[in-house]
């Protein structure tokens, strides 16, 4: 036993003091950290536009309310703009560094949040003009329109920001993207003027269910319909080629240049409704004239891939496997010459390639 002990004693004395790791500082905590904005006067403009625009807003509330009740609303809307000020902060910031990108995520985030705040005041002021029809304050009316429709369309256009994608080289090709946000802009304006004929002076009002129903659906088709613009243009991103650029084509000849020719026919047949903007109807017909023959066209390039350039592209692309039954039949497309041997006699034979047959069994 005393054998035993020693000898364990000198195997923990050969073994030595026990290895500890050496100290090591911990690593760093992760911090999420925007980016630091590479364009300062784009988030300027867009911020001096979007709370420019809320602020005039928040005046036609205000304005159209007295006594006691004016207070609460002015507390209430300042508390509002409060905090879509605190968010706005933030998103505006990942907007100007994602301008010069190909990526318009946060673009549709303001987006989304600036319409969805925006016609939510919108619509008290309509209620409030329905509920007081004696008040025939038409330049007031007006005024509400012109700005809905100088603020939206010219948000929407610097969220694009076409001027500052530089990697959009071929001048024709930036101008055909600018021709089909064109066309986004001439949506909004349609959008809005169906939403404006709610609350501008109307002798004989619409029912109230036609009325709701108008409203929201105006209301949906401004949130989604440019954020399907803009995840267009994100999704095709540096190799961006605008004539692929079809579901927003395909949704607005739905939604907007066949539902809104409806509903203005609608408005005028039924309840002989004034306001119906006769070259509105002209713009959506001819909308549906120009969009179908773009369809067409796009549906006629499709199959007209030249064939024989793809079946090469195909076979090029296809490894050779000929390994010991490769010699009596061609496989791939470029035939090489292989080594032969003259013999005295004049004929040439083929000389066998061991190394080849080698690499194609690897292969």
């Amino acid at each position: 036993m005393e054998a035993i002990s020693t000898d364990e004693h000198e195997t923990d004395r050969h073994k030595g003091p026990p290895y500890t790791l050496p100290n090591r500082p911990p690593p760093a905590p992760v911090m999420m950290v925007p980016p630091p904005p590479t364009n300062q006067p784009h988030i300027c403009l867009s911020t001096l536009l979007i709370m420019s625009s809320m602020a005039l807003i928040d005046a036609y509330l205000v304005e159209q309310n007295h006594g006691p009740r004016k207070i609460g609303i002015c507390i209430m809307v300042m508390v509002g703009d409060l905090c879509f000020l605190i968010v706005f902060r933030y998103v505006a910031v990942w907007v100007g560094a994602e301008v010069r990108t190909a990526k318009r995520g946060c673009a549709m985030i303001l987006w989304f949040l600036y319409i969805f705040v925006l016609e939510i005041k919108v619509y008290f002021v309509y209620q409030n003009y329905k509920a007081d029809r004696k008040s025939l304050d038409a330049l007031a009316r007006k005024a509400l329109t012109l700005l809905l429709s100088v603020c939206v369309p010219v948000l929407f256009v610097g969220l694009v920001a076409i001027d500052h994608m530089e990697y959009v080289q071929p001048f024709k090709k930036k101008e055909e993207l600018r021709n089909r946000l064109f066309w986004v802009v001439l949506d909004l304006l349609d959008i809005l003027d169906i939403q404006a004929n709610l609350w501008e002076p109307l002798k004989k009002g619409l029912p109230l269910w036609a009325e709701g129903l108008m409203f929201f659906y105006c209301y949906i088709l401004l949130l989604v319909l440019p954020c399907v613009s803009l995840s267009e243009i994100s999704m095709q991103g540096i190799n961006i080629v605008p004539h692929k650029m079809m579901l927003y084509p395909i949704l607005s000849l739905v939604t907007i240049n066949i539902l809104t020719l409806l509903i203005r026919g609608c408005n005028m047949l039924l309840y002989s409704d004034a306001r119906v903007s006769g070259i509105l109807i002209g713009k959506n017909v001819l909308a549906i004239i120009l969009k179908t023959c773009s369809f067409i066209q796009y549906r006629k390039q499709l199959p007209n891939t030249p064939p024989a350039f793809g079946l090469e592209r195909q076979r090029n692309s296809v490894p050779h496997h000929h390994g010991n039954q490769g010699l009596g039949r061609p496989v791939s497309i470029v035939m090489t010459a292989h080594p032969q041997v003259v013999l005295p006699d004049q004929t040439a034979l083929p000389l066998p390639l061991p190394e080849v047959t080698t690499t194609c069994q690897h292969t």
